[in-house]
């Protein structure tokens, strides 16, 4: 059994409907002019030994064998170039267990897949494969990699990315673009030990899942994803967001996609407690605030990495009267009962981790 997760609306907005528009030109054109043809872009997934998340989008690209070996290293704009194949039906394989489901308006896959009573999937890193139903038996499979957590306690961790674990100047619209769309992965640089932050926790709890939720667009899922491995942060699944026009507006709500995210991390894991580290550049304070709120006894602690005053004039162009840069915990936003530390950098906050929340980077007893 699969459930999409897509939840359409009644009335598209007009930037929707002129969108949809030149993609039912230019889909048929390519195909029929230059033979292009569906290809499945997998996402990490994730779910519990009986249902999991496949995440993935389809769009049209020229009819050429895969080469082989890593992805390259390419520009960040590039990625901005694919041309999606709207509806187009994706046949999805879990453990034997195929489904088929179409792809949303912008390409998108998204679909729970329930295994079978007797069934379940063991603990760890799974996968899924998908491929285009038009191609026949012929079609290219693509493998999505599944993170699957069994319902043993374990702390978890939820980070957002830019700022967070990369230097990203977001959203400043002229230095996020350059960061984005022009520096290539390897120009990219992270921020001060974090990687090392979240590897002290991955060594404490080795069952805990990393899962990344941020507004970036799902176009550069592949760069985030080298950027990661590249500086030694643990794998995880991406929670990002679609680029362009939506079926209500311009753009999505960045909280609205982050508070939904981590909602649907806290009902999917009730045996997991999470560690929410972010920054003060944007809204992650309130945003985190609100979710230990709402799943009280969820959250281990709050991390938030603070800004200097010249990062923040670059990430979001206010002077140093609007920054919490150093604030203490009791100024950011935060739920009675929940630590909050907050430094400069994940050496920093690692330390302040130890001291204040001791089993966020300590393995719990035997027998917990």
């Amino acid at each position: 059994m699969a459930r999409s997760t897509r939840r359409p609306t009644q009335r598209p907005h007009l930037t929707a409907v002129v969108e949809d528009t030149v993609l039912n030109v230019l889909g048929p054109f390519l195909r029929r002019t230059f033979g292009w043809t569906p290809r499945v872009e997998a996402y990490t997934g994730y779910g519990t030994p009986e249902r999991v998340r496949v995440l993935a989008r389809v769009v049209l690209a020229p009819r050429r064998a895969p080469r082989p070996g890593p992805e390259p290293d390419r520009r960040g704009f590039r990625a901005y170039l694919a041309v999606p194949a709207p509806k187009e039906r994706i046949l999805v394989t879990v453990e034997g267990v195929q489904v088929a489901v179409d792809a949303d308006r912008a390409g998108y896959v998204d679909v729970e897949v329930d295994l079978p009573p007797g069934r379940p999937l063991p603990a760890g890193w799974q996968r899924a494969e998908l491929a285009p139903v038009q191609g026949g038996p012929a079609a290219p499979v693509t493998t999505a990699a599944l993170r699957v957590v069994d319902d043993a306690p374990t702390l978890g961790v939820i980070s957002d990315i830019d700022d967070t674990t990369m230097v990203t100047m977001v959203p400043r619209l002229l230095l996020a673009a350059w960061n984005s769309f022009v520096r290539p992965t390897a120009a990219r640089t992270p921020v001060h030990g974090m990687s090392r932050l979240y590897a002290q926790v991955a060594a404490a709890h080795p069952e805990a899942p990393f899962v990344y939720v941020s507004t970036g667009a799902w176009n550069t899922a592949g760069t985030l994803r080298r950027f990661l491995a590249r500086h030694g942060f643990p794998p995880g699944p991406l929670m990002l967001t679609d680029f362009g026009p939506t079926q209500t507006g311009w753009f999505r709500s960045g909280r609205d996609h982050k508070d939904t995210e981590i909602d649907r991390l806290m009902a999917t894991f009730p045996s997991v407690t999470w560690l929410l580290v972010g920054d003060d550049g944007q809204h992650d304070p309130d945003i985190y605030a609100r979710a230990t709120e709402r799943w009280p006894g969820r959250v281990a602690a709050v991390a938030i990495r603070t800004l200097t005053p010249a990062q923040r004039v670059l990430a979001v162009g206010s002077g140093p009267a609007g920054s919490r840069t150093a604030a203490p915990p009791e100024h950011l936003p935060h739920a009675a009962g929940v630590p909050t530390v907050v430094a400069p950098d994940g050496a920093v906050l690692a330390r302040r981790l130890a001291a204040e929340v001791p089993g966020v980077l300590t393995a719990p007893p035997r027998g917990e």
